[in-house]
């Protein structure tokens, strides 16, 4: 089967599982309103593209490839970002729901995550070095052997990390979210 090219569409109120999108690259594409839930988008390129409102829950993304994608108010559950080429992997996620989504052992050095819920979600060996976590509920997320050097929490809460199974040098919290990071000495901290 060819390939497609498509290039600065928008594409609206899309219920993608009914009307598949064809495999090949979309660049400066915007999908707005769309449902993409339970759908494949496998080997398919999306550069500088916006996803804003959109539903990508339990969508397949093996060799799926996000060049500079942005994910605006959009729910994303149970997505295996692993599984997407991971050669050029940059994303942003902002006012995003993010629940039970995986992030296994890839490199995404100073990326954004704005005012999300990102819950549940895994990045365990994950390289996030130089990453701003900006007003984001981190409730349930799992760093371990993550790189977090430089990394930017100070207006997140809700997380837990363990300073000695995480690279934290140059890490920013705030006071209030130290105790996300003495968690596992069950300790009471009064303020």
């Amino acid at each position: 089967m060819e390939r497609v090219f498509i290039e600065e569409k928008v594409f609206e109120n899309l219920i993608v599982h009914d009307n598949p999108l064809a495999v090949g690259d979309y660049e400066n594409c915007t999908f707005g309103n769309c449902d993409f839930s339970n759908s494949d988008l496998s080997d398919i390129n999306f550069t500088d593209c916006l996803f804003n409102e959109c539903n990508l829950s339990l969508t397949r993304l093996i060799q799926t490839t996000f060049r500079d994608a942005r994910f605006l108010n959009c729910k994303l559950l149970g997505l295996h970002f692993e599984d997407c080429s991971t050669l050029t992997l940059s994303v942003e996620f902002h006012g995003c729901m993010m629940s039970v989504c995986s992030f296994y052992k890839l490199k995404l050095k100073k990326t954004r995550f704005t005012n999300s819920k990102i819950n549940e979600v895994d990045f365990t060996e994950a390289d996030l070095s130089h990453s701003v976590f900006d007003n984001c509920d981190l409730r349930l997320t799992t760093f371990h052997n993550t790189d977090l050097e430089g990394a930017d929490f100070r207006t997140s809460n809700n997380y837990s990390i363990d300073p000695e199974r995480n690279r934290i040098k140059k890490a920013k919290f705030s006071l209030p979210g130290l105790t996300g990071l003495l968690e596992k000495y069950d300790i009471e901290i009064e303020t």
